[in-house]
């Protein structure tokens, strides 16, 4: 062996350990790709029940189908909305006859997300409850093959990208969320893309920069003051593209930007240091971080705006020409009318405007909701939120018994969620005693998620938003599963403990899942079965 090559292995075993054999990387493909198919058998089974619109969907579900036909989002008739028929037309399928108006709708959230769901309602019809909630159960399944694709990447072991897989196959607000045509899945997705896409530049950097400096080891060029660059590192372009569209559904996507961002130049930071790069933070910031900002920022700006696509090309869409009518006063600020912004185009102008009345009317949102809950709850998921609820009597709708009960709710499975919130702490000891970078990667993808809806505690919440972090709440158990399997150098002995250990929690969590499987979709249950599923008094 060469000494460049020796250089090379020796490098790349520092900044990525133990090589993998190709029957594990095979395995940490199929793995979470046949866990994938049978999340999507589940997902979109029986998808149109109920053929109603369910809580949320009376907003996108409605707003999506005006996308596919204007553009932007439309206000019914004044008829149709005093008479709050549209729901009904909709489960109809009457809603190409007069729903509606001519009047532009303002609405909360940027139109991605809607977009998407009319896709699948121009797929199948908009009398079909299926199309509805196609999109959501698409992105929902390709959840579960990404978060195995992120645990590869974390632990390099296919036991744990499988378990990973798994786990969120099984997790129930995920389930009901994926089967529910509204968009918080859609902004966990997104978010999970960006984050699989810099796990993998994170693995394609370092493996050039073991190559580069072993190369200027081999040839005596090598010391320690020339940082070589690793080049355009196209994940983390993927990465501000997945972070644009996830802003394209619902602003909290910036979060995620800000955290996996700084996360990935961390990294960075870490891997020149590990070579031997003698002014390492000085070369991270010139050769990493500069390039790192120029491939996300923009990037997610860009594909962000593009997203309002409909809205620029129309003349109608709300305040498109506000600018117009609101020239440029010249003064300082940040209205749109300022010297700061006198400079953009007028259909740029007027979008800030819409931007800024949007933010105003969401942090607005606080009128009491008997499903609302305080972020402080989620990870234990003591408020689910009830999405669907109807009872009846012997004789109704197929009821056989006294009193009968069809529920949706969208309860995350216990046991993974409590065993999270054990997780967390786990996490932070990793993190700050050991300075294992896998425990704070994970802690960031929470903190994303979670962290900023302390800081809108005032405002009309709930507990199905926790499914925007619901990936890594699964990826912090199976960090914790990964410590009691034990290390590869553990006894037999130890490693069978820990594999029956394993194995039970998960064979618990299924069987918690299959449990709950009728709250989660809509099935006709005896009324004291329902009870049965109410563990304690906040789930009701």
């Amino acid at each position: 062996m060469s000494s460049e090559l020796a250089e090379r292995t020796a490098l790349r075993r520092r900044l990525l350990g133990r090589p993998r054999t190709a029957q594990e990387k095979l395995w940490g493909w199929l793995g979470p790709a046949i866990v994938t198919v049978i999340g999507g058998i589940m997902r979109f089974w029986q998808l149109g029940r109920p053929h109603q619109l369910i809580f949320d969907e009376t907003y996108y579900v409605k707003q999506g189908w005006a996308m596919t036909l204007f553009g932007y989002e439309m206000k019914p008739t004044s008829a149709v909305d005093q008479a709050k028929s549209a729901d009904s037309l909709f489960t109809m399928g009457h809603a190409t006859q007069g729903v509606w108006g001519t009047e532009a709708d303002f609405v909360v959230h940027p139109p991605l997300g809607k977009w998407l769901i009319g896709g699948g309602e121009r797929l199948f019809g908009i009398d079909s409850s299926f199309g509805w909630r196609f999109a959501v159960a698409l992105v929902g399944t390709l959840a579960i093959y990404l978060v195995g694709r992120a645990a590869w990447h974390l632990f390099r072991s296919p036991v744990l990208a499988t378990l990973a897989s798994l786990l969120l196959c099984f997790e129930g607000a995920e389930f009901v969320m994926s089967r529910t045509g509204i968009l918080d899945v859609m902004v966990m997705f997104f978010a999970l893309a960006a984050f699989v896409a810099l796990l993998a530049d994170r693995d394609r950097s370092r493996r050039i920069l073991a190559d580069k400096v072993a190369a200027m080891k081999a040839a005596g060029t090598w010391t320690g003051q020339r940082a070589p660059w690793l080049g355009l590192r196209p994940w983390r372009w993927v990465a501000g593209v997945m972070i644009g569209l996830d802003c394209g559904v619902k602003w909290s996507g910036g979060y995620f930007l800000v955290v996996f961002g700084l996360m990935s130049v961390w990294w960075d930071l870490g891997a020149r240091r590990a070579v031997g790069t003698r002014h390492w933070v000085g070369a991270t910031f010139l050769k990493d971080a500069l390039f790192a900002m120029v491939a996300m920022v923009p990037t997610a700006v860009v594909v962000y705006l593009a997203t309002w696509i409909g809205w620029f090309r129309s003349t109608d869409a709300y305040d498109r020409t506000w600018a117009s009518l609101n020239p440029a006063d010249g003064k300082p600020g940040l209205s749109p009318t300022s010297s700061t912004f006198a400079w953009l185009p007028d259909s740029l102008r007027s979008l800030w405007q819409y931007h800024i009345q949007m933010y105003d009317a969401a942090v607005g949102i606080t009128s009491p909701h008997d499903y609302m809950s305080n972020p402080w709850s989620w990870m234990l998921q003591t408020r689910p939120t009830s999405f669907f609820y109807e009872g009846s009597n012997r004789g109704q709708a197929g009821c056989t018994v006294a009193q009968c009960s069809k529920a949706i709710t969208s309860l995350g499975t216990p046991l993974i969620w409590w065993a999270g919130t054990i997780a967390l702490a786990v996490l932070l000891f990793q993190w700050l005693l050991h300075r294992d970078w896998r425990a704070a990667a994970i802690l960031g993808g929470i903190a994303a998620g979670w962290l900023p809806w302390f800081t809108y505690q005032q405002r009309t919440i709930f507990t199905f938003y926790s499914v925007a972090f619901s990936p890594y709440v699964v990826l912090g158990v199976v960090f914790v599963c990964g410590l009691v399997l034990g290390s590869r150098s553990a006894s037999r002995a130890r490693r069978r403990v820990g594999t029956i250990a394993v194995g039970v929690f998960t064979t618990a969590a299924v069987a918690m899942f299959i449990f709950f499987w009728p709250i989660y979709t809509a099935q006709l249950i005896p009324y004291s079965h329902w009870q049965w599923r109410m563990w304690f008094p906040s789930w009701i």
